[in-house]
C-alpha cells in the first residue's frame, strides 16, 4: 500500500503545470486531494486526470478561485484567491471539514507578471516588488500558519515550490527572483520552528519546466511557445530537455513522504536538469 493512501493533501495552483502534475501523482498513490485554481475549466481537467489516475470522486475537493460560470462547472466552490486571507482560511477549513484531517500542504501557487518582464531591476517600480511578495510569499505564510494545527496532529509535511531564480541573476523578472529567494528563507525559518512539532518543511526549486507559466503571467501562446523553443535549444541545460511537471511532482511526493525523507528538514532541493552546473563563460564545457 502506498504511503499516501488515505492521506489528505492540499495543492495550491493545481489547475495546470506543476500543481496539476503533482495532484495527479498524489491521486495515483491513493491520496485525497484538494485542488485549487483560478479557472474552473482547467481545474476540471485536473479533476478528470485525478479520476483517471485512480481517485474516487469523493476523494477530490475541487476549490475554484475564479470562474465566469463556477456554479455549473465546479462541484465544490469557494470563490476567492490565494492572496486573499479569507479564501486561504476557507481552503483549509473546507479541506478538514470534508476529509477530517490534513497531512500535506503543497504551496505551489505563484508566478510573475508580464508587465515587469524584460525590465531591469533599476527600471521597475518598487510597487512591483510588493506584488511579487503578495503572490509568491505571503500566501505561503498564511496557508502554512492555518495548516499547522492540523499538520501537528498528523505529523505532516509542507512542501514549498520555489525556483532556481532565487539563486542567481534573473534579469527578465528580477522581482520574481527576489521573491523566490525570500520564499527560500521562509522555508528555512518554518522548518526550524516546526520540526519540534513533528512537521517537516522543505522546498523544491525547479529550473525550466514545460508549463503555461508565461501564459499565466499574461504572455501570448506564441510568446510562450517561442520561450520554450529557445530553452529547449539552450546548451545551458545538460539534461538535454526541459523538465515536465511530473518530474517536479515526483520530488514533491518524495519530500512529503516521511517514510522516504524523514531526515530531510529545511532543504532547498534544486531540480533544474543541471542548469546550475553550467557557467555562462563556458556554456559548452
Amino acid at each position: 500500500m502506498s504511503f499516501f493512501a488515505g492521506r489528505v493533501i492540499i495543492i495550491t495552483g493545481s489547475s495546470n503545470g506543476i500543481g496539476r502534475g503533482t495532484a495527479v501523482l498524489f491521486a495515483k498513490n491513493g491520496a485525497k486531494v484538494t485542488i485549487t485554481g483560478r479557472n474552473a475549466e482547467t481545474l476540471e481537467e485536473t479533476r478528470q486526470l485525478c479520476l483517471k489516475a485512480g481517485a474516487k470522486d469523493y476523494e477530490i475537493l475541487q476549490v475554484c478561485t475564479w470562474s465566469k460560470d463556477f456554479f455549473t462547472r465546479c462541484s465544490f466552490q469557494l470563490i476567492g484567491d490565494v492572496t486573499d486571507e479569507s479564501f486561504t482560511a476557507k481552503l483549509v477549513s473546507a479541506t478538514v471539514e470534508k476529509f477530517g484531517k490534513l497531512d500535506v500542504l503543497v504551496n505551489n501557487a505563484g508566478g510573475a507578471s508580464i508587465e515587469s518582464f524584460n525590465k531591469g531591476i533599476m527600471d521597475l517600480p518598487v510597487g512591483e516588488f510588493d506584488k511579487m511578495m503578495e503572490l509568491n510569499v505571503k500566501p505561503v505564510l498564511r496557508l502554512s500558519q492555518l495548516a499547522v494545527p492540523h499538520l501537528e496532529k498528523t505529523k505532516g509535511a509542507i512542501v514549498n515550490v520555489s525556483s532556481i531564480g532565487a539563486f542567481h541573476h534573473l534579469n527578465p523578472i528580477p522581482y520574481y527572483g527576489a521573491a523566490k529567494s525570500a520564499l527560500d528563507q521562509v522555508t528555512i525559518q518554518m522548518a526550524g520552528s516546526l520540526a519540534k512539532k513533528g512537521i517537516r518543511v522543505n522546498s523544491v526549486n525547479p529550473g525550466p519546466v514545460l508549463t503555461n507559466f508565461a501564459v499565466a503571467a499574461g504572455a501570448s501562446k506564441e510568446m510562450s511557445d517561442k520561450l520554450f523553443e529557445d530553452m529547449a535549444a539552450n546548451p545551458m541545460i545538460p539534461l538535454g530537455r526541459i523538465a515536465l511537471p511530473e518530474d517536479i511532482g515526483k520530488i514533491i511526493l518524495f519530500l512529503a513522504n516521511r517514510s522516504q525523507s524523514e531526515i530531510l528538514i529545511g532543504h532547498i532541493v534544486t531540480a533544474d536538469g543541471g542548469v546550475m552546473l553550467k557557467s555562462a563563460m563556458f556554456p559548452d564545457a
